[in-house]
């Protein structure tokens, strides 16, 4: 018997699919599909795939052409999938000519003509891109500029800002829009990171014309707006995503997936800081007004950990903080100190101050730590009482989570269903932490 294996995402199944899968089941016996997982998906640059890994699946089985379908998790994966089914034939499309030829130490290769004018990459450009507006002056809107380039189905409609000049310096080749209105007219959605005090109306007003948002957190410095503005975009029919991109990486994510499975025991304690120097001419009202004070651009960030591992039902939230301005309500540093029933929870921000930035969360089996930059990191350690059972986990972070936030963002409007990784009740909780620092219920360091 002659053992054929192939492989690919077969996202959006066509009929070029077919067509290829049914060459291959002509090359021998028996076939063996591998479906390529989304992580293995993402690490080759695909990720933006619009079918889940269950659902590529069922649609290769549907074909009734597979023998076998296995998943593809891996770099090197084909050499041991090809020894331990015992293949005889590797064959792959042939626009990855010469790619595989290293396997024919270990079967036949063979590139198969694929069927002209069929593949998923246009299908899914048969759909409209998702023109996506830029709102602000900070220089984090160049990394959303150039991440969304990587985004199937969205592209950059041009820029509102209320300083031209400032943000010229590093987006000059996007078209700007002299009024909120026209970016709005020529926009189905708006990345938001405007000014904090500004959001509210620049979220309301998007979302009143029906356009999408992705704001970046804090969504409002109060509660009672975010939750607002969460009504009236269901109401609009609209998406409002909180931009906080830690939320997306992958090693973040997995971290949060193992403390759930208790291999830390329970989380009694999380210890989370986010400090950076930034320069901000405080003699310079119009820069005052615009800046992000420590709290705003590190409190989102820090707080997410702990809203999402211990929730929000604390019992108590206590803020301490260096004031560098009061009339701005600018912070060279604050610490947030929560009790939760059984465990307690600690974050520290600032821009005028440097600290290790670094993440632990500490559980009565053993504890969790993330070196700085943790809120962009490839890789934490899992560490016990007996160092010998310590574990290391890597995973790779393309655009420090910006551009699978985005994919979030496009699914969520595609399908019309909630695809972020912060949910609406932690947005409302990190607003409701900035309402209580602009209201001065804290404690200041004199």
């Amino acid at each position: 018997m002659t053992k054929v294996i192939t492989y690919g995402t077969y996202d959006l199944l066509h009929y070029g699919h077919i067509r290829l899968l049914e060459r291959a089941k002509a090359l021998g016996d028996y076939l063996i599909v591998g479906v390529t997982a989304d992580d293995f998906d993402k690490n080759r640059g695909k990720i933006n795939v619009q079918q889940s890994l269950m659902e590529r699946i069922e649609a290769v089985r549907a074909t009734g052409i597979a023998d076998e379908i296995i998943v593809e998790e891996y770099e090197g994966q084909k050499i041991d999938d090809i020894r331990r089914y015992g293949v005889d034939i590797f064959t792959v499309g042939d626009d990855w000519v010469g790619k595989f030829d290293y396997l024919n130490e270990y079967c036949e290769v063979v590139y198969l003509s694929r069927t002209q004018g069929v593949s998923s990459s246009d299908l899914r450009k048969e759909k409209r891109s998702l023109r996506l507006g830029l709102v602000g002056e900070s220089e984090i809107l160049k990394k959303v500029a150039n991440e969304s380039q990587y985004v199937n189905g969205m592209q950059v409609s041009g820029i509102y800002t209320e300083d031209e000049k400032s943000v010229r310096d590093f987006l000059s080749d996007i078209h700007m829009y002299e009024t909120y209105d026209k970016l709005l007219e020529n926009s189905d959605a708006v990345y938001i990171i405007s000014s904090p005090q500004r959001h509210y109306h620049d979220i309301r007003y998007a979302l009143e014309q029906g356009k999408h948002v992705l704001c970046e957190s804090p969504i409002t410095l109060s509660e009672a707006q975010c939750k607002e503005l969460f009504i009236i975009a269901r109401e609009n029919h609209c998406v409002l995503m909180d931009a906080i991109k830690t939320a997306y990486a992958t090693a973040y994510h997995r971290m949060l997936l193992l403390v759930k499975t208790g291999i830390i025991g329970n989380p009694r304690s999380i210890d989370a800081t986010c400090t950076s120097i930034r320069s901000v001419d405080m003699s310079d009202p119009k820069a005052m007004e615009r800046s992000w004070n420590s709290i705003s651009a590190w409190g989102p960030t820090a707080l997410l950990p702990v809203l999402q591992i211990f929730g929000t039902d604390y019992n108590d939230e206590r803020i301490i903080t260096w004031m560098d301005n009061e009339e701005y309500h600018y912070d060279a540093f604050t610490k947030i100190d929560f009790c939760y029933p059984g465990a307690v929870a600690s974050v520290k921000v600032g821009q005028g101050v440097k600290s290790e930035g670094e993440l632990v969360i500490s559980g009565t089996k053993g504890y969790i730590y993330v070196p700085a930059p943790w809120w962009k990191t490839e890789y934490f350690e899992v560490r016990f009482e007996n160092p010998e059972n310590n574990r290391r986990y890597f995973y790779q972070l393309d655009g420090e989570g910006i551009r699978y936030e985005l994919v979030s963002f496009v699914r969520s409007i595609e399908s019309g269903k909630c695809m972020t990784n912060v949910d609406e009740s932690i947005s409302c909780e990190v607003s409701k932490t900035m309402e209580k620092f602009m209201n001065n219920e804290i404690i200041k360091i004199y």
